[in-house]
């Protein structure tokens, strides 16, 4: 991969959130970080070049966050709960470029390489339907993408937005994702 250095990473986010995926220029991100688009150029630098360097950062720190809660043990409960905290603390790493733009984590980490993120969650989904301990219903991977976004987006928008503590946001979110707000109605006689 080609290094591209903080400042052009910087920029690139500015980029996004100003344009988004679409609209992401080699151009407009020298423009952005004061350079010449033809400096970035000869730098061997590409849009490509730029995505990959904050998606493949991306992807690969989601990787070893979730590579220990995946080989630990404890029942699916348990596990999906680590592996939520494991993905807000990889949100708050990465909180600039998910402020940004919300669609990080539907671009190729590489090329050729497809994203998924959602593996984990349906190993824990399944794995808690088999002990008992979650009821993600008849389709895991729908309930896999329900949780992984129910958790992100909520975090992501009370981090970057309320500016509240990480520690906070992630214990409310998981929180609700887990546990819900409110208990079944009683019925009335």
């Amino acid at each position: 991969m080609q290094s591209v250095d903080s400042e052009l990473r910087q920029a690139t986010i500015s980029v996004l959130r100003e344009r988004g995926w679409d609209g992401l220029t080699l151009e407009r991100v020298a423009e952005v970080a004061g350079r010449a688009r033809s400096t970035l150029w000869r730098q061997g630098l590409t849009v490509e070049a730029l995505v990959a360097s904050l998606v493949g950062a991306l992807a690969d720190d989601f990787r070893a966050a979730m590579y220990p809660v995946l080989t630990s043990d404890g029942t699916g409960r348990e596990r999906l709960e680590r592996g939520l905290g494991a993905l807000c603390e990889v949100l708050d790493r990465h909180l600039p470029l998910m402020l940004a733009n919300d669609e990080a984590f539907h671009q190729a980490p590489r090329p050729g390489e497809p994203p998924d993120y959602l593996r984990p969650f349906i190993t824990f989904l399944r794995d808690g339907a088999a002990d008992g301990t979650l009821a993600p219903g008849e389709d895991v991977v729908e309930a896999a993408d329900a949780v992984f976004n129910a958790t992100a987006w909520p975090f992501v928008h009370l981090r970057g937005r309320h500016k509240w503590s990480a520690e906070r946001a992630q214990r409310v979110v998981i929180g609700l994702v887990l546990n819900g707000i409110t208990t079944a109605p009683e019925e009335t006689p």
